[in-house]
């Protein structure tokens, strides 16, 4: 039998060397975990991020008490009952009373009512709605005049960048308030004869105040909104897709269209959902203060504002739709910082 050369480099096979490897060794060869994408792993952690789901519970929950139940409700935001002023909390009438005793089934009335004997649960449901309506409004139409306004001041630069964000500038130093008040002497006479032509009957329920709060949110409120888009376009712009795409004869608006702010998505839907909270709260501040929605369409600032009167005698009148603004800006906002944490690619680890 020949002995092994020692120098040899010629290796030692054994029969083990060839048989199936098992589930540990190929386990032991993983070296990297499964390849996601950008929107798969955000909404992964998103999900594990347990505050940001509850606050979105909470959310989708006034949603359905706001624009689900109204629908099913007995009791009109509107309707007046007579001898039903100020009822507390799930009281009735003498005349509902009567019903009841003569054998009628009468709905309770869940929040009472107020000093003109209106159901109560009915106008917080119908206040909320409005609330989260000129919210997620004004919110759009920050979105589309911030998003495009900061994304062509970052794409063209030199003198086109400088003019625009001096007007921003400018913009900031706008005092919103007397704007709105101005906004709401101005627009009074002409909304007036406006609501009679028709097809624009909608103006005289919306009011001229909401219409002024809605042109003051496109006059002023985006310019947060467009810094932020300009300070995202600013740094894509140099990235190589964007220049194959001008080498190619691509317009430039394609390319902030296409390449640039369909990249700035998941900073968008940050802020975004950020914004609403803000604008729920600009809407009920200025209900509050007597410059929201037309009578008698109720907002969750009006409640509140009609309630101060009897504070001391139904304070439940005032706590109701408080607690409900508080409870949706909150929710709103932890979910607003949960998709942050979960998209934001610079507080990933």
């Amino acid at each position: 039998m020949m002995k092994p050369n020692p120098l040899s480099f010629q290796m030692k096979l054994n029969p083990e060397d060839f048989l199936p490897a098992t589930d540990e060794e190929k386990q032991s060869q993983v070296i990297m975990r499964e390849s996601v994408g950008f929107w798969k792993d955000g909404f992964r952690r998103l999900v594990k991020n347990k505050v940001a789901m509850v606050s979105l519970v909470v959310i989708v929950l006034v949603m359905i008490f706001s624009f689900i139940v109204p629908a099913f409700y007995p009791y009109s935001y509107k309707e007046q009952m007579k001898g039903a002023n100020h009822l507390a909390p799930m009281e009735y009438s003498a005349e509902e009373q009567a019903r009841i005793e003569a054998g009628e089934k009468v709905f309770p009335h869940i929040f009472g009512t107020d000093r003109m004997g209106r159901d109560y649960a009915i106008r917080v449901m119908m206040g909320s709605r409005i609330s989260l309506l000129v919210g997620l409004i004004a919110t759009c139409i920050i979105l589309v005049i911030g998003s495009l306004y900061g994304s062509v001041a970052a794409f063209f630069g030199g003198w086109v960048d400088l003019a625009m964000m001096r007007l921003v500038d400018i913009i900031y130093t706008i005092p919103d308030i007397l704007l709105i008040v101005l906004l709401k002497f101005a627009l009074k006479e002409p909304l007036a004869h406006l609501k009679d032509v028709p097809g624009f009957g909608w103006v005289g329920i919306v009011g001229d105040n909401l219409i002024s709060i809605f042109i003051v949110f496109a006059l002023l409120y985006w310019v947060g909104m467009a810094r932020m888009v300009r300070s995202q376009i600013l740094t894509l712009k140099e990235g190589e897709y964007v220049t194959a795409a001008r080498a190619l004869g691509v317009s430039s608006g394609k390319i902030i269209r296409k390449h640039l702010l369909t990249n700035c998505i998941g900073t968008l839907i940050v802020t975004t959902t950020l914004q609403i909270p803000s604008s729920i709260f600009t809407e009920s501040f200025l209900s509050f203060l007597g410059m929201g929605v037309a009578v008698p369409l109720p907002s969750l600032g009006s409640l509140a504002n009609d309630a101060l009167n009897g504070l001391n005698t139904y304070p439940y009148l005032l706590f109701i739709p408080a607690v409900l603004i508080s409870l949706i800006i909150l929710s709103f906002n932890l979910l607003g910082d949960g998709l942050r944490d979960a998209f934001d690619p610079k507080l990933k680890h």
